[in-house]
Order: C-alpha cells, then sequence, then structure tokens
C-alpha cells in the first residue's frame, strides 16, 4: 500500500469517528459510509473485508452476539427478566444505589465467567425492568454496568476476547490471569463503585410508595411459561460450560452460542420470526463497518505504523515500558476496537519480553492486557459491550449519547488506569 493510501484511511477514520461523536449522523449509517469509503479508496477490497482474519469482519463477535441475542429472546418470553427485576429490588431494600452496586457486583463476577458482550446481554433487559419499577433513569444504571462488564472481564483468560489474544501469544493459562489481575480487578470493581457514587448521585432518588410496591410483589408470579424457562435455562447452562470449556473443547464461542440459539429454538418451538425480531441488527451492522474501517487501516500499514511507534518508544527499559505499554494502550483502545490492536501488538510484545529476557509471565504482558481492557470503557464505541448496550438502549427508547457515556468512561477509564499502574509499579517493581 502507498502512502497516499494510508493516509486517506486515517482521514475516512478520524471523519468517521468525528461523525459519531457529533452525533449529527446516526452511527450505523457513518459505520457502513465508512467502510463503504475503505474500500472506494482500495484500503481495503473484498477479500480483505470479508474473508480475512487479521483485517476484515470478526465474525466470531458478529455470531457470538447473534446467537446470545436469540438466546436473550427467547428467554424474555418466559418472564425471567421480570422476575430477577422484582427479586433483585427487593434484595436492596429498593434502595436505589443499592441496586446499583448489586448490579455492578454481579456484572462484574459474571464477566469473569464469561465474555463481557454476553453478559450485558443478559444483564441490561434487567436492568431496564428494574429501572422501569423504581422510575429511575435507565442510563446511569446502564453504564455502570458496561464500565463493570469490562473491568470485571480483564480479570480472567476468558473475560475479554484480548485476553484470549494474549493467552495464546505468551502461553499463558487460566490461572496465571487469576494470580495476577484478578487481585486488581477486585479493588478496582471497589473504586467503579466509589466513584458511581459520585457520578450518578442525582439518580438515586428513593420513592417511598413505588419501593412499598414492588416490596408487595410476588416474583414468582412473574413466570409466564415455565415449560420454557426450563428449555431457556438448561440450554444458557450449556452455553455457559461451553464458553467455560473453550481451552479443552476448542469450539469458538461464536459456534456455541449458534448451537444453543438453534437448539432452543428447534426444541421450545417458539416462533422463530419474533426470535429473530429480538436480534439487534443495526448493532450488528455497525460492528461490520467498524471492522472494515478498522481493517482498511491495518491493511494500509497504519495500525502497525502505531504499534512499531509505541515500541521504539517503549525501548528497553522494564519499568518505563510497562507504564508506557500500559497507558498508551489505554488511549489507544478507546479510539479503535481493542481486538485488532492486541492482535497487532501482540507479536510486537513477544519480541520485547524475548529482548528484555522475560518470562511467560512477564509484567509486558499484564500491562497490555490492562491498558486493552480497561481503556474499552474510555469512549462509547471504545469496547464492543459499550456498543450492544446502547443499541439496547435505543431499541427500548432510553437512548444514551456518545458523550453521556463518554464523559463518564473517561473519568472511570483514568482512575482505573492510575490506580493500575500503580499495582504494576508495587507488585513487578517495589516489591519484585
Amino acid at each position: 500500500m502507498s502512502d497516499w493510501h494510508a493516509w486517506a484511511a486515517v482521514a475516512v477514520f478520524a471523519g468517521a469517528y468525528a461523525l459519531i461523536i457529533s452525533e449529527k449522523i446516526h452511527r450505523v449509517a457513518v459505520a457502513l459510509g465508512g467502510a463503504g469509503l475503505m474500500l472506494a479508496i482500495g484500503a481495503t477490497d473484498d477479500a480483505s473485508a470479508f474473508y480475512s482474519e487479521t483485517s476484515g469482519i470478526d465474525w466470531n463477535v458478529i455470531f457470538l452476539l447473534m446467537g446470545m441475542m436469540m438466546i436473550v429472546g427467547v428467554l424474555k418470553k418466559t418472564g425471567m427478566f421480570e422476575y430477577l427485576a422484582i427479586w433483585s429490588v427487593k434484595k436492596a431494600r429498593a434502595r436505589p444505589f443499592r441496586v446499583m452496586v448489586m448490579l455492578v457486583v454481579i456484572t462484574a463476577l459474571i464477566s469473569a465467567l464469561l465474555d463481557n458482550v454476553t453478559t450485558v446481554l443478559l444483564v441490561a433487559p434487567v436492568t431496564l425492568l428494574v429501572c422501569e419499577r423504581l422510575a429511575l433513569p435507565a442510563a446511569p444504571y446502564l453504564i455502570a454496568e458496561v464500565l463493570a462488564s469490562n473491568i470485571g472481564g480483564t480479570a480472567t483468560l476468558v473475560g475479554d476476547p484480548p485476553n484470549i489474544i494474549i493467552a495464546s501469544r505468551a502461553g499463558l493459562t487460566f490461572n496465571d490471569f487469576l494470580v495476577h489481575l484478578a487481585p486488581l480487578i477486585v479493588v478496582l470493581v471497589a473504586v467503579l463503585l466509589l466513584l458511581c457514587r459520585v457520578m450518578f448521585r442525582e439518580a438515586f432518588v428513593y420513592d417511598e410508595d413505588r419501593a412499598a410496591g414492588i416490596m408487595a410483589l410476588e416474583e414468582r408470579e412473574a413466570i409466564k411459561d415455565p415449560r420454557l424457562l426450563v428449555q431457556g435455562l438448561l440450554v444458557l447452562a450449556l452455553v455457559v460450560a461451553g464458553f467455560v470449556l473453550h481451552p479443552v473443547l476448542h469450539y469458538e464461542p461464536s459456534v456455541v452460542a449458534l448451537l444453543g440459539a438453534g437448539l432452543l429454538v428447534a426444541v421450545s418451538r417458539v416462533d422463530t420470526d419474533e426470535v429473530l425480531s429480538e436480534v439487534e441488527w443495526p448493532t450488528l451492522a455497525f460492528f461490520a463497518g467498524l471492522f472494515i474501517m478498522i481493517g482498511g487501516l491495518i491493511g494500509t500499514g497504519v495500525i502497525d505504523q502505531v504499534s512499531q511507534a509505541l515500541a521504539h518508544a517503549i525501548g528497553t527499559g522494564e519499568l518505563g515500558g510497562a507504564m508506557t505499554m500500559l497507558g498508551a494502550s489505554a488511549v489507544l483502545s478507546g479510539i479503535v476496537d481493542n481486538i485488532p490492536y492486541v492482535a497487532t501488538m501482540a507479536p510486537v510484545t513477544a519480541d520485547l519480553v524475548h529482548t528484555m529476557g522475560g518470562g511467560a509471565d512477564h509484567v509486558m504482558w499484564w500491562a497490555l492486557a490492562l491498558g486493552a481492557d480497561l481503556g474499552g470503557n474510555a469512549t462509547a464505541i471504545g469496547a464492543s459491550a459499550n456498543v450492544v448496550v446502547l443499541g439496547i438502549a435505543e431499541r427500548n427508547r432510553r437512548p444514551i449519547g456518545f458523550w453521556q457515556f463518554t464523559k463518564y468512561g473517561l473519568v472511570v477509564t483514568a482512575a482505573t488506569v492510575a490506580v493500575s499502574l500503580a499495582y504494576v509499579w508495587l507488585r513487578y517493581f517495589a516489591l519484585g
């Protein structure tokens, strides 16, 4: 690719990003338009856009989302989310902040076992119902949950897709992530809760009449179809088991999700059209367009040049290198999707680790993981889970704007990255 193609690709991506931020044109239209321009200028082509594993649409993400959206669509028909909404509110005594604490902690825990996108697909419908019952604004609760999902997913190998890429390249195990990152994530969830108490304080309005009404409800009465609920939960359990057993079964999460969705539709005999209507097609189209635009940056060598420049800035000093890697990765992952970023940086990091003479669990790998995973919280399109929640909110007529999300995401990202920098310094240098 020529320099002309590289500069043109940067211009297209920057222009699309500016339009998404401005919110003057719908983000789906911008993403698809940007993808079309990338193809038109030759920054990528049909083979790269649709078939390449490194610079094309990540079909694993698309079909994982579609499969889980179908499963969630079936579970919606059972009344399960209404049940969970009433149960959670009663456990929190209908106190708004207690409800947020419960939802944030549950989201972070589930995200450590599943991927963060699957988690928000399951938790968001419950949140919307809780907010409706208590007459609370949904945005603060949805934003807090998606931030928690990205933080919680950092704790384990399977919690966030970049971690899988890093584990594969470095030869790290599930237990390695637990030992090195899980202790920090517990602290970061506590930091998130403290920030939520301050950032969303105006949303914690206690309505005594509504609270009394919910406390008087019997959650079991919300279940509309017990037979379908049992079928749905059994399939969901199988899907979760498939995710967790990925190192043994070697089935991609997308395959597991599609198998689960197909099995549930077949055994439950639900109306297929109704199930498909629950799929967030605009969200999937947005992801497809975004992947093609990022593929244009990869195909023209822009991402590779950024990675090489970062590697040059890091040099061979371990302390400065780890700090730079973590901070720069957080910034870059807030702008471009962290999956292609980590895929590009992984071999660069491997070379750095080799030069520094480190083992598989070298600090540089943990700096890359923390920066890429936590940096996704910075903007509304910084992580897949963010985009999915914005799509769900818009579908339910509770839209969340780019800046509405980002002004909170930037605060949380700055705080969690600062704590992570202190953790890396303390654990691997001051005490190491």
